[in-house]
């Protein structure tokens, strides 16, 4: 498994609503072993978090599957990071 950034930010549009979703969707990933840590930005522009997959087509599927994206109020993009 490969570690992946995803970098989630508010769009002027955004939703707050979508929030409570979007944590119960991390929370899940935590639960499958997929995310080792998540959280917002001290400015509230918006988050990050650490996601494991086999590749950067997978990393894309789960994260287009975060309600961040699918509500469209969000900007979201992976990138694969080679942490040391």
């Amino acid at each position: 498994m490969k570690l992946y950034l995803v970098m989630v930010m508010r769009r002027p549009q955004f939703d707050a609503a979508v929030v409570p979703a979007h944590q119960r969707f991390l929370d899940e990933l935590r639960a499958e072993g997929r995310v080792e840590r998540y959280g917002p930005f001290a400015d509230r522009t918006g988050g990050a978090y650490l996601l494991q997959a086999a590749d950067l087509a997978e990393a894309r599927t789960i994260a287009h599957r975060d309600p961040t994206h699918v509500s469209g109020g969000w900007d979201v993009a992976v990138y694969e990071w080679q942490a040391h």
